[in-house]
């Protein structure tokens, strides 16, 4: 096995260093000493201990992406959706510094480069949902609801002593209560999708959609649909 850069043994020395002691372990000092490197060499790769922060904040969502690609696929957007929130949250109580590293950046109290990229493919999931006429409002708000209603409980979950699972279904319930439209294949009284649930539907659709408008008519097309979510 070929031997780790200076690079990799600085990220997975840092990653360490998280995992096992938090982010107040991450020095300078520290990750030089552990990585067998000298201080500058941290800085000439990774810029600033912000820099290497973020990097593995991303190493740790490439974890989590692995972890999300073995799992088994649905043709159902939604079951993948409740698999996915359950799946966050093992996550999140399994690797609380990372997990905690990747929410909340430290120096500006904003979401890292890797959680971003995390609500983008939610985002993405949520516009399959949407593309069923199962979602009830805009893919943009129902992705917000989803991921903070995710991050809060999570975040709660680790700031005390005992998990309480039944309260992580009872949220996730919720939410989908609000943003869904009643499920016709399930229900003793089937409803149809109302004009909303259409037109979220419409929206999240029309990118792909090889329809004969011009740039002008889309925009009012989206602006239309818009007014009716």
């Amino acid at each position: 096995m070929a031997a780790l850069s200076p690079q990799e043994r600085i990220l997975r020395a840092a990653l360490t260093l998280l995992e096992e002691h938090g982010i107040d372990a991450i020095s300078t000092r520290a990750v030089s000493a552990a990585a067998d490197v000298q201080p500058p060499t941290i800085y000439r790769h990774y810029g600033d201990m912000h820099g290497l922060l973020n990097a593995v904040a991303s190493a740790g969502f490439t974890t989590y992406v692995h972890a999300n690609a073995a799992r088994a696929r649905h043709d159902d957007p939604v079951q993948e959706l409740r698999e996915g929130w359950h799946l966050h949250v093992d996550f999140g109580l399994k690797h609380p510094h990372l997990y905690a590293l990747m929410y909340r950046a430290p120096e500006t109290g904003t979401l890292s480069p890797a959680a971003r990229e995390a609500f983008a493919a939610l985002h993405a999931l949520m516009s399959r949902v949407a593309g069923t006429g199962r979602l009830a409002i805009s893919v943009d708000r129902a992705a917000a609801m989803i991921h903070r209603a995710g991050m809060g409980y999570t975040m709660g979950q680790l700031s005390t002593p005992e998990v309480d699972r039944s309260m992580s279904d009872a949220m996730l319930d919720a939410v989908l209560n609000a943003i869904l439209t009643p499920d016709t294949t399930t229900s003793h009284r089937p409803q149809e999708p109302g004009a909303a649930a259409h037109a979220v539907a419409l929206a999240a659709l029309l990118p792909t959609l090889e329809a004969p408008l011009s740039h002008a008519e889309r925009n009012l097309l989206e602006e239309w649909l818009c007014r009716l979510m």
